[in-house]
């Protein structure tokens, strides 16, 4: 039974990995129908597949790129990818940005190089900011220039590797960005309790990969999540 406290259309459901296989790609899809979450967040080579499956359904088909390792492609490759994706099916992309070029103040790059994946794709994307690699100025600008670049949403980080998703960050992001733009948690998300108040400092999606235990769990139950 799903924890009453908790909708579970606000997760993101994710299943990402170098060895993730096609047997516990469908199981996730099953789940993501069974539990009701509002999406299933799959790798660029099971978008495909998971659109064949979801096609129809209320769960949305969600892809990440320029990850886990933030940052390292070209703009050009990651406008060509995004607009891959959404032709394969993907319906929300998560991106990373190009945190070293916000670092050495290559502004116009930075927002050029979101801009560039908005346009391509024409699907919401969503910036994983990487909030603790940034000063508070280059926070400011980062989300100024997302906003600009035309995102649907923006993160506090890609993973729980670079941040434990918290409320003071979701509250940082939320009062920063105008209505229309929305905030996703991410990060090391594994209880009940947790997704209660990340959700109350104004988050609207949150991403894991521990939803069944969050919605099946009562508060305060933990699992591993990405």
């Amino acid at each position: 039974m799903n924890n009453p406290i908790i909708d579970p259309r606000v997760i993101q459901h994710t299943l990402i990995g170098a060895a993730v296989t096609e047997t516990q790609l469908l199981a996730h899809l099953e789940q993501s129908l069974t539990y009701g979450f509002g999406a299933a967040m799959v790798q660029g080579s099971w978008v495909s597949l998971a659109r064949d499956r979801l096609s129809g359904t209320d769960v949305t088909v969600a892809s990440a790129l320029d990850f886990p390792e933030v940052g390292t492609m070209t703009s050009a490759g990651k406008a060509a990818e995004a607009a891959e994706l959404a032709r394969q099916g993907a319906e929300q992309i998560d991106i990373g940005v190009q945190i070293g070029w916000l670092k050495s103040g290559k502004t116009q790059a930075f927002f050029d190089d979101i801009r560039g994946v908005v346009e391509a794709s024409g699907v919401p994307i969503k910036v994983m900011l990487e909030l603790p690699l940034l000063d508070s100025r280059e926070r400011e600008i980062a989300i100024e220039l997302s906003v600009q670049a035309g995102v649907s949403y923006v993160k506090n980080a890609s993973s729980g590797a670079v941040e434990i998703a918290n409320p003071e960050s979701i509250r940082f992001l939320k009062e920063r960005v105008p209505g229309g733009v929305g905030v996703k948690a991410s990060g090391g998300i594994k209880s009940a309790e947790q997704v209660r108040a990340l959700l109350d400092a104004g988050a609207d999606l949150v991403g894991t990969s521990a939803g069944i235990t969050i919605l099946s769990g009562p508060l305060g139950a933990e699992v591993g999540s990405y």
